[in-house]
């Protein structure tokens, strides 16, 4: 348990964070019991409840690789608080990271817990069977119609407001979880004894058609869903003036302070040197990796992010350099420190057993194809 620090001649105490804090238990990510692991349970007619995806899917062939596992957060973190305007006015307005660092309480732990609840409390939506899926996205729903504001942009008033639970923000910060997921896939998975290269067009489309669950299941408007990389490229077409770059959408409306100044500072501020522990797995989550993840992106996606061609060329450059950092970063050790860290005890079991699932799936299809090669070939002869 976390201890608080005695503050010298009226200086506020600091709080120093423990191993155990680091780590925490299940209730750092669990908010309706053990979840059910997707095939747990049985649909009406008897057949496994598999939840969104299932084994055997494009979605969970991306999402169950060690690449995906320790690159997500950082592909989503950049594209959600630099890309797409309306989440960050939202994290600006009513993040409770925020909140604290308007009162000067703000320190590297709830920095810390903030980033690791956000794959961990993801997971069950993306490896749960139904009921946990739809358990866990109630619940975040509820949260999310409280993040609501009049304004994106300080700079650029015609942009209107934002709610977090209407449907188009709800189906973009979908998008802009699924979306990335693929690009840190195909930028640096290394897989079928291959250097990591691009899934092929027929997959990419089915990645995105499978995407359509999830849509559906914060609530995005059906004519706006999208059904292959086509589609998608037009919805970020439609929403384009939602992704433009701005040096305003940090700006909190009431102070006119920059949010993410202001929240570094005040970190600064109440840093005790127990909290390295936390920093050191945010820093490698974060900002470390943020360039060469930001180069993995669509180059409209860095260009929504501010990059200016010099850095943009960085970016890609980056990670190309990055390859051996991103092999070693997926292998055994490192991905069982994050996923502790930032996915929580729940989510391992989860990814366990879809891995598993995922597995078996693709054998029964190799070995059917196989029965079937024969059986074609024996008939020809």
């Amino acid at each position: 348990m976390s201890t608080v620090v005695q503050g010298q001649s009226g200086k506020p105490a600091k709080r120093k964070i423990t191993r155990e804090d680091l780590l925490g238990t299940e209730r750092r990510w669990r908010r309706f019991g053990e979840p059910t692991p997707a095939g747990g349970s049985l649909n009406e007619d008897g057949t496994p409840d598999y939840g969104l995806f299932g084994p055997g899917s494009v979605v969970w062939e991306v999402l169950l690789h060690p690449a995906t596992v320790v690159l997500l957060n950082a592909a989503q973190g950049a594209v959600q608080t630099k890309g797409y305007n309306p989440i960050n006015a939202g994290l600006r307005d009513r993040d409770p990271v925020v909140r604290k660092a308007r009162e000067g309480t703000l320190d590297m732990m709830d920095v810390y817990d903030r980033l690791s609840r956000n794959s961990g409390m993801h997971a069950p939506m993306w490896l749960g069977d139904s009921k946990t899926a739809k358990l866990m996205y109630r619940h975040l729903h509820n949260i999310h119609k409280r993040v609501a504001g009049d304004v994106i942009d300080t700079g650029r008033p015609e942009l209107g407001g934002y709610a977090a639970s209407e449907p188009r923000d709800a189906m973009w910060a979908a998008l802009t979880e699924m979306h990335p997921m693929l690009r840190v896939y195909e930028a640096f998975a290394f897989r079928d004894g291959k250097l990591p290269h691009r899934l092929s067009p027929e997959k990419r489309d089915q990645f995105i058609a499978e995407t359509a669950a999830y849509l559906r299941l914060v609530g995005a408007d059906e004519e706006e869903i999208p059904a292959n990389m086509a589609e998608l490229g037009a919805l970020y077409e439609k929403y384009a003036d939602l992704f433009e770059p701005s040096t305003t959408v940090n700006t909190m409306p009431d102070t006119g302070q920059d949010w993410v100044k202001l929240s570094m500072d005040t970190v600064l501020k109440n840093f005790h040197i127990s909290h390295l522990r936390a920093m050191i797995p945010y820093l490698l989550q974060s900002t470390l990796i943020e360039l060469p993840v930001m180069g993995a992106l669509p180059a409209k996606t860095r260009r929504s992010m501010g990059l200016s061609p010099r850095k943009d060329k960085a970016a890609v450059r980056a990670a190309k350099l990055f390859l051996p950092i991103a092999w070693l970063m997926q292998q055994g050790p490192y991905e069982r420190y994050i996923l502790r860290r930032m996915w929580g005890p729940d989510s391992v079991r989860l990814l366990e057993s879809a891995r598993r699932l995922h597995e078996q799936t693709l054998a029964e299809r190799a070995m059917g194809q196989l029965a079937s090669d024969v059986t074609g070939a024996s008939t020809a002869a």
